[in-house]
């Protein structure tokens, strides 16, 4: 007979550390919480830091819908080397002398990637090729493109701009900066098409996401916090934070766990809303399809 688990159920935010994959603080949360039912909304590069959004349990099923909510960065661009990962983690491929690029240059350049744009991811990631991940593939040196992507940008800002002198000697300039994307955005990405069209070539340094939809840095804890005590957000809490909210009553719930799609003219025209009933309880995601809620996750 299969064990039944006694793990939370809710949202556990982190604050990621340096050197740890996503899947590395997934391993140690389903430690911690005492299940194998963890997963997370939305993966951070290893030399990235900042808020990962784990689920446990039921919330799991919240997590391909919060992945898709708009996410916020601070970082550091390097203008005058490339390199074959687009940060600091691969090899120095080009280096050019940055010190002639002006601030209107690079203003220019963030205005070119702003907004709706098409993006090609960076080929060091996660993206499935023929059902291959894109980094296995440059491990294994195939020669292979990647499609660019619509992406939005809603804001991408310069706060400081530093000259500085690379380990080889090629001066570059370290731009400060921070940027409010939607889910998808390789800020790796921007940084390597920054230097590219100011033609010197660029790179992420650091980075660190403060935000991933209503999820902060104030409410993010790090690991050792976590291990001292695991601090969840409930369901039904993270959903209302997340999603628009629908109460229903009694005979309403009923009929929704009963698989009938209610009608529903008032849900929000595009995304999930998050229905409860009576009793506070969360009990699906749902989304309008002419005019009915049709269910996208059911948690009662």
């Amino acid at each position: 007979m299969k064990r039944r688990s006694t793990g939370p159920d809710g949202l556990v935010i982190v604050d990621k550390p340096a050197g740890f994959t996503s899947h590395d603080v997934v391993a140690k949360m389903r430690g911690m919480a005492g299940t194998r039912r963890v997963g997370h909304a939305g993966t951070l590069d290893p030399m990235a830091t900042g808020v990962l959004v784990l689920g446990v349990e039921k919330a799991t099923k919240l997590l391909g819908h919060l992945a898709l909510t708009e996410k916020e960065y601070v970082g550091t661009v390097r203008l005058g080397q490339t390199t074959v990962t687009d940060d600091a983690e691969g090899e120095i491929t080009a280096s050019a002398d940055a010190s002639g690029v002006s601030r209107a240059d690079i203003d220019a350049g963030i205005a070119r990637l702003t907004g709706a744009i098409m993006q090609v991811p960076s080929k060091v990631s996660a993206i499935k090729v023929d059902g291959k991940r894109s980094y296995s593939r440059v491990r294994e040196g195939e020669e292979f493109e990647l499609a660019a992507r619509p992406v939005t940008v809603s804001s991408f800002v310069v706060y400081d701009v530093r000259e500085e002198t690379a380990e080889d000697g090629t001066a570059v300039l370290d731009l400060l900066v921070s940027v409010v994307c939607s889910s998808g955005t390789y800020i790796r990405a921007l940084a390597r098409d920054l230097g590219a069209g100011l033609g010197v070539g660029g790179h992420l340094t650091a980075l660190r996401r403060t935000r991933v939809g209503p999820y902060g840095l104030d409410r993010a804890r790090t690991l050792d916090e976590h291990q001292e005590s695991l601090t969840v957000l409930p369901i039904a809490e993270a959903a209302a934070a997340a999603f628009p909210r629908w109460d229903v009553d009694e005979k309403q719930a009923r009929l929704l766990a009963n698989g009938v799609r209610l009608a529903a003219p008032g849900l929000a025209a595009s995304g999930p809303t998050a229905v409860f009933g009576p009793d506070g309880r969360l009990l699906a995601l749902v989304e309008d399809a002419a005019g009915k809620a049709k269910s996208l996750a059911v948690f009662a």
